[in-house]
């Protein structure tokens, strides 16, 4: 009987350790639990005047943790995102805390968040749910546009005063049915709740449902149809239901060439004494596939804003985009013109018009090292006066460069700069400002 024990704690001492190592094995394939460290110059860490601008050093160290129901590859330890057709269920996480710290405005030091979910469960190969979140804690100047139209490294127009911390959380399920090759209905809900300690700006919140379909009457001819019914709530600001509706024909002559008819109205209700207004933008468009890698979109028309009382501000409409994804360089080139809405930021700055040209190029200089350039131009025109009686209007610049090297499988180096300058009809809103940001990340 002893030695029956002996043996059986025998084969346990030499087989444990083999599934410990199995066990232990699978749960990484799974998690990915990494850190990055940052070093940041900025001369002008509040956006100020140059007169009034303060540079400082930033430290931030981050722990994250990365999970998938996806394996990683082997030879690159990156999660496969892409879900395959026999998949039922999926989950992408990422969420990472900062330890920020300033090297000479210590009042500044705070923490920061940054997460992301992906999940969805196919009860049919028909029927999907799917839930996405995204959380920021930040105290940027400008907030990063994290909408699914924004280009790469967009910003919102609104901005703090200071280097206060906003928190934002956007959460969006969804219901999608597809009855046909190309033929989806849709339900999305959305709630965004943003808030901020401030005594300028102000927390607010969205909740708002969008069904959405997609028909294809044969090959050729195909519509759009969407709405969108939203509840505004601000701190202190008047309130808001919004509803917009939009409609678009597509015609598709072959499988690289379509061309669009589209046509979007918006109406925004305000609580006294803020004043309603309609939004009305009709637009043709064409989108083709110049060859495998370059393709491109454009869209051109007029839009005019009429408000309850007051004068109606109208204008031309434009979304012009050119992407390559070539095996080493990739680019992207974007055109965009008409207004914007600014709610649910630090300011909320209503209906804004605006131009913007977006520029960014990635080429893979070596197997391991990526570099790349990025440049934007923006121009926007406020609501509402001010000194002087002249609304403001901002001219805003970016230009810079990266570069990333992998200098091993689990670590990864890159580098920032940029400069960024806006130039104002008020002077107070004037700022230039250089930055530049040493990243090391290392990832088991």
């Amino acid at each position: 009987m002893i030695g029956l024990k002996g043996l059986a704690f025998g084969l346990c001492l030499i087989f444990l350790p083999s599934w410990a190592q199995a066990l232990t094995d699978d749960l990484f394939s799974h998690f990915q639990p990494y850190i990055t460290l940052e070093e940041e110059y900025n001369s002008n860490i509040d956006l100020t005047p140059n007169r009034l601008k303060r540079s400082d050093w930033i430290t931030t160290i981050s722990p994250g943790l990365r999970f998938s129901t996806a394996r990683r590859a082997p030879a690159t330890g990156e999660f496969r995102r892409e879900p395959t057709a026999e998949e039922k269920y999926g989950v992408d996480l990422d969420v990472r805390a900062g330890f920020v710290f300033y090297g000479r405005e210590e009042d500044y030091n705070y923490i920061s968040l940054n997460g992301t979910l992906n999940a969805w469960y196919a009860f049919t190969r028909n029927l999907t749910v799917r839930v996405r979140d995204y959380l920021i804690r930040s105290d940027e100047i400008r907030e990063s546009d994290f909408s699914v139209t924004a280009p790469e490294g967009q910003t919102l127009f609104a901005r703090t005063r200071l280097r206060e911390p906003y928190y934002r959380n956007v959460f969006e399920p969804s219901l999608e049915y597809r009855f046909g090759r190309e033929n989806i209905f849709a339900l999305n809900y959305r709630n965004t709740l943003y808030e901020i300690s401030s005594r300028t700006a102000e927390d607010s919140m969205e909740n708002s449902i969008n069904p959405r379909l997609t028909y294809w009457f044969d090959v050729r001819n195909g519509i759009f149809l969407e709405y969108v019914f939203a509840l505004a709530d601000f701190q202190r600001s008047p309130d808001w239901v919004g509803h917009t509706a939009l409609g678009r024909y597509t015609y598709r002559f072959n499988p690289r060439t379509s061309v669009f008819g589209e046509y979007t109205q918006v109406w925004r209700n305000f609580d006294s004494p803020s004043v309603d207004y309609v939004v009305y933008r009709p637009s043709l468009g064409v989108e083709h596939a110049f060859g495998p890698t370059l393709s491109g979109r454009g869209q051109i028309g007029y839009f005019w804003q009429d408000p309850k009382r007051g004068s109606t501000v109208d204008g031309l409409f434009y979304d012009i985009l050119f992407t390559e994804r070539g095996q080493r360089t990739t680019y992207a080139l974007s055109f965009q013109g008409g207004y914007t809405e600014d709610y649910f930021t630090a300011e909320n700055l209503g209906f804004i018009k605006t131009h913007r040209v977006t520029g960014r190029v990635s080429h893979q200089l070596m197997r391991r090292m990526t570099v790349g350039l990025f440049g934007s131009y923006e121009w926007a025109k406020y609501p509402g006066v001010a000194a002087g009686d002249r609304s403001p209007k901002d001219q805003i610049w970016v230009a810079g460069a990266n570069a990333s090297y992998q200098i091993l499988r689990w670590l990864n180096l890159s580098l920032d700069l940029s400069h960024r300058e806006n130039r104002s009809n008020i002077s107070e809103r004037n700022y230039s400002e250089y930055r530049g940001l040493l990243r090391i990340t290392a990832a088991y």
